[in-house]
């Protein structure tokens, strides 16, 4: 959920920002470019955090090898995607990546949600929510490549 709030506050804020002048965030491409950016400096950063990397590795299917480093590697993929969305001149090439590394890591979403596994504690979202969560987070790296700047 809490990738969802980064996504939408960001976003509408960055939005509301570029509606009272700040003209660097004026257009929807500049404020989803931002609500994604938060959304992957808190995803990255649970890569990385002791209450949640444990879980994260347990996510990744059991079929893929060297876990640990499967879920560093994406770790760090989102925190430079998060920079990279945030240079006008790199942000479509990262939205396009991002969506790209967003379908690739679902996998693991799915592993997470149909054994019944936990996130900080937390069960893992129910799969058809977490589903929809995904089409809305790809969705929103592809109107940042599609949209105009």
């Amino acid at each position: 959920m809490a990738p969802l709030i980064a996504l939408l506050a960001g976003s509408l804020g960055a939005r509301l920002a570029g509606l009272l002048g700040v003209d660097a965030l004026d257009g929807w491409q500049p404020a989803l470019r931002i609500g994604l950016a938060l959304m992957f400096l808190l995803t990255g950063y649970a890569h990385f955090a002791p209450s949640h990397r444990r879980d994260l590795i347990a996510m990744v299917p059991p079929a893929l090898p060297r876990a640990a480093l499967l879920v560093t590697a994406t770790g760090v993929l989102e925190l430079a995607g998060a920079v990279g969305l945030l240079v006008p001149a790199s942000a479509r090439w990262t939205a396009a990546g991002l969506a790209l590394l967003m379908v690739a890591m679902f996998p693991a979403n799915v592993h997470a949600a149909r054994h019944g596994l936990t996130l900080a504690g937390r069960p893992a979202t129910p799969l058809g929510i977490r589903t929809a969560e995904q089409v809305l987070f790809v969705g929103a790296a592809l109107l940042v490549l599609l949209l105009p700047g």
